[in-house]
């Protein structure tokens, strides 16, 4: 069974730091790509950013576009979302999507982000 966790969440003053993690497991496809989301109270779930493990290539939604960097260790199917200058509209619960080779897509179950003012 294909699972996917996310953990690193937390508590920050705007400007601070975190980093989220997406550990994946169930799966041994080197083929894949990994996105990142997020959704604020009230709004829709956005696409910020996505990691294909083919060619290490990565994109960024504009909001968070020199800021936020997508990396992954393969060897342990993590990937990982560092953030920076977290600002109070970057409150959010985060969640990581995996897209395997098969088609299938998988979500984790979201942790929360809350940046303070």
């Amino acid at each position: 069974e294909v699972q996917l966790v996310e953990s690193g969440g937390g508590l920050v003053q705007a400007g601070g730091s975190l980093r989220l993690s997406c550990a994946g497991s169930g799966f041994t496809s080197v083929d894949y790509t990994v996105g990142w989301f997020r959704q604020a109270p009230g709004k829709d779930r956005e696409g910020i950013g996505c990691f294909s493990s083919t060619d290490g290539s990565t994109y960024y939604a504009d909001s968070v576009k020199g800021r936020f960097a997508i990396s992954s260790d393969n060897g342990k199917n993590m990937v990982y979302l560092q953030m920076n200058n977290l600002k109070p509209e970057d409150t959010a619960v985060y969640y990581c999507q995996a897209r395997l080779a098969t088609g299938r897509t998988y979500w984790g179950q979201g942790t929360q982000v809350t940046v303070s003012f």
